[in-house]
């Protein structure tokens, strides 16, 4: 009778050094013993990729941004557009941008950032007669209009304590508020766009416009800098880990995913298939905020999880279909339908209303609600019978 388990699996506290595959395959054996349960072939068993990158050491420090931002960007004035408003996930590297640059010019997007965290109301803007597609407020402009407002989640007023991390770090900071990437350029020349998804296209923008030097944040910290931990997303990914250093995304999250592969089908028998996940992809209905900060849901994963789902939507059938039968012979009839699917049914009406997200977003972000982002203690998570359908219960 039962579908799909999502479980969490309690791990010791990792630390720089440690063999992250030991401790995953370790783990989930102890758990297995302790539950009662067994892995079978395409279970899935995922890591986050938080303990990944510890355990590689996998981190920079302030002192290394600013170094990476004066090589990279020339030391003086720097445009920075589109950061994200977040204590954990960007004023740390904002802090370390402002010491590799005499003047930061910030450009916030408004309302709210890429991932929905809002400066303020959206139907403020009514009220204010801003067009949020034309206009480009100043600092003055913005607190005439829209004064001072703290984060519901946070209580931080993210203006006032980003215009703070650039002072504490000895730069001068002007603030603009402007939804269009090309409005930085007649401030400057030197851009470093720090939106996560529309990245390449705020780029484009820029250099259009006449940007000259016009990077993304993948573009620091994508090598080491004096020995320091590096990332092929760079600064993406990032999360503030002390108060002068970042943990960055990991770098060799496919190589973890494949031992954990290699390992636990030696040990089991079972071939399963392994992941390293980061944020779900989901947004919260209240809040308004997307998780997705990193650059994606699964930075590695086991070949058998590429793709897209292929189902047939269950009541689409029941209520078509077969809506003259019931019983045993509904199931049945349903059960054929499944075994006879077509192996791509894109464009069919049965399969309207299923999800055609990638396997890893979605498993990613199943794993990532089920762990949790505080003090569960359960960095893996065992998934079960996720690839098995109405017809193979």
């Amino acid at each position: 009778m039962s579908g799909v388990i999502s479980r969490g699996v309690r791990a010791p506290i990792v630390r720089e050094g440690d063999d992250i595959v030991a401790v995953v395959v370790e783990s989930v054996l102890a758990a297995m013993k302790e539950d009662g349960f067994e892995l079978h072939d395409r279970d899935v068993v995922a890591v986050t990729e938080s303990v990944v990158a510890r355990a590689d050491g996998n981190y920079a420090s302030v002192a290394d941004i600013a170094a990476d931002v004066r090589k990279k960007l020339g030391g003086g004035t720097v445009g920075v557009v589109f950061p994200i408003l977040s204590r954990n996930r960007f004023a740390i590297c904002l802090r370390g941008i402002a010491m590799g640059a005499k003047k930061v010019v910030l450009q916030l997007s408004y309302p709210s950032d890429e991932v929905g965290n809002h400066l303020f109301d959206e139907d403020a803007l009514d009220a204010a007669g801003v067009d949020p597609w034309r206009d480009v407020l100043t600092l003055e402009q913005y607190r005439e209009k829209f004064g001072y407002v703290k984060h519901p989640f946070t209580g931080v007023d993210y203006v006032e304590y980003y215009e703070q991390v650039v002072r504490e770090a000895g730069a001068e900071c002007e603030i603009i508020f402007a939804n269009r990437p090309e409005a930085i350029v007649s401030r400057a020349k030197n851009v470093l766009c720090c939106d996560i998804h529309t990245r390449e296209r705020t780029r484009r923008h820029v250099l259009a416009a006449g940007g000259e030097t016009v990077l993304t944040l993948c573009d620091l910290l994508n090598e080491s800098v004096d020995g320091s931990g590096w990332c092929q997303f760079g600064l993406l990914g990032s999360n503030k880990a002390t108060e002068d250093k970042v943990k960055l995304f990991p770098k060799n999250a496919q190589a973890v995913a494949d031992g954990i592969q290699r390992e636990l089908t030696a040990r089991t028998g079972a071939k399963v298939e392994a992941m390293v996940y980061g944020d779900g992809a989901f947004k919260d209905p209240s809040g308004k905020i997307w998780e997705l900060a990193d650059p994606v849901v699964s930075p590695g994963f086991t070949e058998g999880l590429r793709g897209v789902p292929n189902e047939l939507k269950l009541k689409y059938l029941a209520d078509n279909d077969f809506a003259a039968l019931s019983g045993e012979e509904l199931r049945e009839a349903i059960k054929g339908s499944i075994r006879a699917k077509d192996a791509d049914l894109k464009g069919q009406m049965a399969s309207e209303g299923t999800t055609p997200r990638q396997l890893t977003d979605l498993i990613g972000s199943l794993c990532d609600l089920t762990s949790g982002s505080g003090d569960k203690g359960t960095p893996v998570i065992v998934v079960q019978n996720y690839f098995k359908n109405y017809a193979e219960a």
